[in-house]
């Protein structure tokens, strides 16, 4: 009876080490294979997009868009070697300075709801990993994290690179912004 019960013991033991691996890797897993898929692309195409780039010019349809982020916001894209990416594009018109009370959360005084909004209009900001296809010349960014809470999954960009330190990324989703172009620059 006890060698019974020590073996169902073992068993229940090996079955549920096997199902806490299981919960671990479809946990990690979305992420690992994010990476895998970036590092599995055509070498080429994929190694031009990584480095560090500015942005040029932000070309846009819409004027509301223009008047939130000015003529030339200013904003730099980041793409690396493991398939992670980062960018912030910030606008080019005069922020207000925060003039509350002095806050632990901030290196200075605490926003008014005015003053918050006006710092966060216009700009953008959001990192996670990256996926090119080269196929139909796009690359996708997966933001997991974005200054705009619900700005987060896929952002499809139809890419190309007119020469080899200028890169041209143009939004494929509908958004609020409507830019059309946005080109970079690499920097050195």
């Amino acid at each position: 009876m006890y060698a019974a019960n020590s073996m169902f013991t073992a068993r229940l033991l090996t079955v549920g080490i096997g199902l806490c691996v299981v919960a671990a890797f479809t946990t990690v897993a979305p992420r690992t294979v994010a990476i895998a898929q970036a590092l599995r692309q055509s070498p080429a195409v994929a190694a031009r997009f990584i480095g560090t780039w500015a942005l040029v010019t932000y070309e846009s349809n819409a004027a509301d868009n223009r008047e939130g982020r000015g003529e030339n916001p200013i904003g730099l894209i980041y793409y690396d070697r493991t398939g992670h990416m980062a960018v912030q594009i910030a606008p080019d018109r005069m922020r207000r300075r925060f003039s509350g009370p002095a806050s632990g959360l901030f290196s200075g005084p605490r926003p008014t709801p005015d003053e918050a909004l006006d710092a966060i209009a216009g700009y953008a900001a959001y990192f996670g990993t990256y996926t090119v296809n080269e196929r139909a010349q796009t690359v996708t960014h997966r933001r997991i994290a974005n200054i705009n809470p619900g700005g987060l999954g896929d952002f499809v960009r139809r890419y190309e690179f007119p020469t080899e330190d200028r890169l041209v990324l143009t939004p494929l989703e509908l958004t609020d912004l409507r830019a059309v172009r946005l080109t970079w620059e690499r920097q050195k």
